[in-house]
């Protein structure tokens, strides 16, 4: 009888004891068990998340193409996450009809601990009708775990068959996503030989670009040469013989460029003279005032050589009385010069 009143105190107060006996009663087993499953369910979680992460930079790369396969994608993942809570709503009824029968159980051991207390002279009876009744209620909850076992079983073995189809269906669409890989790095390679030979061509434009460059290079020293000849010639038969020569001063340039006594020639030489031709040699002839007034005279020609002169240069070289000259003539007015 000590034994048992000692039994029943530990029960009562010892919440580690009472664990302890819970654990022999196969309660304990069934905790470890829900344990695992949530373990095995955050492991799922998070190979899917991976999984989800992995296509995510995937289909950066295929948007357009990837859109439609994220779409169904995400259906399936709406499917499997309503499969998911469809098994987590089975086990928390499971989990609340094994609350409710640990309750129901609790509220029998109270009774039976009043009814001890009330009956202590029938103290030895009622604790063997208890351990009967314990016995057939520990049968009892134990075969109602195994078809919770068993139920459970089925519902992994159902888990794991969806899991596989989910599998499977990743796979279909992990070669779906390897082959548009495969079609857009075919397409990336076609764009690069398009590439290629586009810089191809573009190297030969370059070259004969550069012929063309060479070319009007040799052009305009040839006119240049063939400016200051003319010129030099025309102011013989004006009286005037000075050395022209080119004139290079930072950020400025002048093609002609002689001085003889008080008299000074400025000039440019061009293929075709248009009104900013004339503007700019105006503007050239100023520049010069101000940065080197030393190489100025008292009288000053300025003139252009050219082959051809549009109409508007010639009207504003009249204007600025800019003289306009050629191999074959004269285009505008020479300087009257004073001897």
């Amino acid at each position: 009888m000590q034994l048992r009143e000692e039994l029943l105190k530990l029960l009562e107060e010892d919440r580690e004891f009472r664990y302890a006996v819970a654990g022999l009663l196969g309660f304990r087993e069934i905790l470890e068990r829900l344990e695992r499953h949530q373990a095995e369910l955050e492991k799922l979680w998070s190979e899917l998340k991976k999984l989800r992460e992995d296509m995510n930079r995937g289909f950066e790369r295929r948007d357009e193409e990837l859109a439609r396969l994220r779409r169904d994608m995400f259906e399936g993942f709406k499917r499997h996450d309503e499969e998911f809570e469809k098994i987590w709503r089975e086990i928390e009824r499971l989990r609340e009809d094994m609350n409710k029968g640990f309750a129901r159980h609790d509220e029998e051991l109270a009774k039976l601990r009043e009814d001890f207390n009330r009956h202590a002279a029938e103290s030895n009876r009622r604790f063997e009708s208890l351990e009967a009744e314990l016995k057939k209620l520990r049968e009892d909850m134990n075969r109602g775990f195994e078809r919770r076992d068993e139920e459970l079983r089925k519902l992994r073995e159902d888990m794991y068959r969806g899991f596989k189809r989910h599998d499977e269906e990743l796979a279909k669409l992990r070669e779906d996503m390897k082959r548009g890989f495969e079609r857009h790095d075919e397409e990336l390679e076609r764009l690069r030989e398009d590439f290629n030979r586009m810089l191809s061509i573009i190297g030969r434009i370059e070259g004969r670009l550069t012929r063309v460059e060479r070319t009007l290079e040799k052009l305009t020293l040839d006119i240049e040469e063939e400016a200051r000849e003319v010129v030099r010639h025309r102011l013989r038969e004006m009286g005037v013989d000075a050395k022209l020569e080119r004139l290079e001063l930072p950020g400025l340039e002048l093609d002609i460029y002689g001085a003889s006594g008080d008299l000074c020639i400025l000039g440019e030489a061009t293929v075709r003279l248009g009104k900013r031709g004339v503007e700019e040699l105006a503007r050239k002839v100023e520049a010069l005032s101000r940065m080197r007034p030393d190489l100025l005279r008292p009288r000053t020609i300025v003139l252009a050589y050219t082959s051809l002169a549009t109409r508007e240069a010639v009207e504003e070289a009249e204007r600025r009385g800019i003289w306009i000259l050629k191999a074959t003539g004269d285009v505008t007015k020479p300087p009257e010069l004073q001897q």
